[in-house]
């Protein structure tokens, strides 16, 4: 029989019940019941039915039937997630494709980058490694346009706007492949497509003025969930801005790259470096002292306005990489609300949008977030991101995509606003996490070999219930975990260890945490954003008006609180949003920006002539038209690059993304230095798209795939306006 503290409840939020053979869980009148059979198999009972769970391979140990199950059933789910072909209506005109595979879920039969690479990471690497690098293998893809030069490229297959280079977390494939370079042939391709695809990403994305790479949030892609509404059908500014977890992705493929270089015979150097310095930037960029924690995004180069938009993959991201020092982890990590059921993936949440990124618990996110409090020594954080994973599993009858926020629930009938609005079982980035949860996360075995668990001592009745041991049964080895005989303490690690062959025995010890305890404080809901600013001409000045009284934003500055505001007006481009503040002193998203200046506007043949009016920097985009996909996804996102030759100086080459629009709209922007009289030539040629990929020729689902690379718009005007002095636009 198990302690009378089992008894008590497995879960904080609700009683439960266990003995050897028995675990049962209530969460908010819901129930999982499971039952082990001497056969080593366990029948899991819920609200969605039954589900027996054979015996497994690998095999946890403790006085939780319900823990050693629900282990057994990740296991289960992968193996449901391992195919021999993968299929997608967009590929190959939904034909199977052989492919020794993980596929994404029950729902999604496909590979894609991010939800492999991700999976992988946590912990597919270690489980199936073989087919780990077969799928990871079926993402990286050669060149097929003609006269492009040769390469092997990680693609980016999904995003807004025609994806890369609105889009730009492909990297995150560098981030799974990293555990898998003992393989000879698999560490070649590797290091080709690390060099290849970095130096694309410095080429097209990265921003030298600020230090960052462009692009938006890493999985996040619902934009009108985590964006601005106004993005819905303009991603340009999505294009533009920088994102915590993409830039932490490109850091972490930085630091891969010099890591590897000395193995090949090259100098780590130049990757050191630039690791070092996208380091600072995003810690110069992103950390807002007033909240303790790293923003999920800022606005472009033009508007580099702070966004009051927290998610928290980027923040887990920027703890486990090192990015954020230990004490900004610390404070970052504690700042970050939860709920009782979980932990959500973005906060504030959006009152006017449905279920989905938006109020939302994502356990692969949780799995990550579990690992940085693991690195920051946060019990409280440890506990409750560990039991947001078992409940939702338990409950669901499988590692669920996402789960509503309030209730954990995998549907919530609110009419428009219901969710989430796409779940699937055994999705594999949610399995990869919970198998991480467990080997990592319980036990603590790292890649390296070392074991260093971290358990909070709030876990031990349900784990050692009345016994002194728990232990994980792998295919190599066997972890043994003594508990103290004290627990004078609030978090278990390791004492001393014993090795044995394959046998790992830690005995644990108990040592106190100065931890904060979990944030239950924060508000639900971010205040409406505001519509764009009335800006006027009057004499000298812009007159602001706003509707009601609300923080204007002045070339990415706070101005202050307004409802008609005068601005001195220059010539230079002034760009004007606005912010609202609720009675918690959450901030709104911005308004879209306005922006203002003596435009030149130049039509007509390439290459098109222009004299500048003054000397300075200058913002040159263009008016266009992409009808090439639709807004959310498609790889014939535009990516032209403008070269602007002035008299007497070298040319300037700017990078500007045309991704696909409603109608016509303004492209990305970018900006050239000239002096005053100074006659420019601008010639526009093609760059690089995701079109231009051999693996796209079996896209069959929109332009750009099967008929031939496609990279081009319908271009209308170029605009050319003067920047403030001492912009730091490129």
């Amino acid at each position: 029989m198990l302690t009378a503290a089992l008894l008590a409840g497995i879960m904080a939020a609700g009683p439960g019940v266990a003995d050897s053979w028995r675990d049962r869980l209530e969460w908010q009148g819901k129930e999982a019941v499971v039952t082990t059979a001497s056969d080593g198999s366990y029948m899991l009972h819920g609200p969605f039915g039954e589900r027996r769970i054979g015996k497994q391979k690998l095999a946890a140990h403790t006085a939780s039937p319900l823990f050693d199950g629900l282990f057994a059933m990740a296991q289960d789910d992968l193996r449901l997630d391992s195919v021999q072909a993968i299929r997608d209506d967009a590929f190959d005109h939904g034909q199977a494709i052989p492919c020794a595979c993980f596929e994404t879920g029950e729902k999604w039969h496909y590979v894609w980058t991010r939800d492999l690479s991700y999976a992988v990471d946590l912990s597919l690497w270690r489980l199936d490694p073989a087919r780990a690098k077969a799928s990871l293998r079926f993402k990286l893809s050669d060149v097929r346009a003609p006269g492009v030069p040769d390469g092997l490229y990680v693609m980016q297959d999904t995003g807004s706007g025609g994806s890369w280079p609105i889009s730009t977390d492909r990297v995150v494939w560098f981030l799974g492949a990293r555990h898998l370079l003992s393989d000879p042939a698999f560490a070649d391709e590797t290091w080709r497509a690390l060099l290849d695809t970095l130096a694309q990403e410095r080429r097209y994305v990265f921003d030298a003025s600020v230090g960052l790479y462009r692009g938006e949030t890493s999985f996040l892609d619902w934009r009108e969930q985590t964006y601005p509404e106004w993005t819905r059908n303009n991603v340009a500014f999505i294009g533009q801005s920088f994102s915590l977890s993409t830039n932490v992705l490109h850091y972490e493929a930085l630091r891969l790259a010099a890591k590897l270089a000395p193995r090949r015979g090259e100098s780590a150097a130049t990757y050191e470096m630039q690791a070092d310095a996208l380091k600072q930037a995003i810690n110069a960029h992103f950390w807002r002292a007033d909240r303790g924690m790293y923003m999920s995004y800022i606005g472009g180069v033009d508007h580099p306005a702070p966004y009051e938009a927290y998610d928290l993959l980027g923040l887990s991201l920027a703890i486990t990489s090192g990015v954020a020092d230990l004490a900004r982890a610390r404070q970052a990590l504690a700042a970050y609300p939860t709920w009782a059921a979980g932990s959500p993936v973005i906060w504030p949440e959006r009152k006017d949008q449905p279920i989905y990124h938006n109020r939302a618990i994502w356990p692969f996110v949780s799995a990550y977030a579990l690992r940085a409090a693991r690195a920051v020594d946060d019990p409280a954080r440890i506990e409750h991101e560990l039991r947001s994973l078992m409940r939702g599993a338990a409950l669901a009858g499988s590692n669920m995509e996402n789960f509503e926020l309030a209730t954990q629930a995998v549907h919530v009938d609110e009419g428009p606003l219901s969710g989430p609005v796409v779940d699937s079982p055994r999705q594999l980035w949610s399995v990869g996490g919970y198998l991480d949860m467990v080997i990592q996360g319980v036990f603590g075995l790292g890649e390296d070999g070392k074991v260093t668990p971290k358990l909070p001592v709030a876990l031990v009745p349900m784990l050692f219930g009345d016994g002194q041991r728990i232990s994980l049964s792998l295919a190599d080895q066997e972890i043994v975990l003594v508990r103290p005989s004290t627990l004078d303490g609030n978090l278990l690690v390791t004492g001393s260890e014993r090795r044995d062959g394959k046998r790992i025995e830690i005995a644990l010890k108990a040592v106190k945490i100065d931890a904060p305890p979990l944030r239950r404080d924060a508000p639900l809901y971010a205040p409406a954003t505001p519509d764009a600013p009335k800006v006027k001409a009057d004499g000298k000045r812009w007159r602001i008006q706003a509707d009601g009284e609300l923080v204007l934003y002045v070339n990415g500055g706070r101005h202050g609180t307004v409802r008609d505001a005068q601005i001195e007006r220059t010539a230079a481009q002034q760009c004007f949003s606005l912010t609202r503040v609720d009675e918690h002193g959450i901030e709104s998203l911005h308004s879209a920006a306005v922006c203002r200046g003596e435009e030149a506007r130049i039509g007509g043949a390439w290459p098109r002539a222009w004299t500048a009016p003054s000397s300075g920097r200058f913002e040159l985009s263009l008016e266009y038209a992409n009808d090439h996909g639709p807004i959310n996804t498609g790889i014939t996102a535009a990516v032209q690059v403008a070269t602007v030759s002035c008299e007497g100086v070298p040319a300037q080459s700017l990078v500007l993304v045309l991704p696909h629009s409603a109608g016509r709209q303004r492209s990305t922007r970018g900006s050239f230095a000239a002096r005053q009289g100074q006659p420019c030539k601008v010639e526009l040629a093609p760059g690089f798209n995701m079109s231009y990929l051999a693996h796209f020729a079996h896209y069959t689902g929109g332009q750009g795939g099967d008929g031939g690379p496609l990279n081009r718009a319908e271009v209308g005007d170029m605009l050319i306006v003067p920047l403030a002095p001492g912009s730091t636009a490129p």
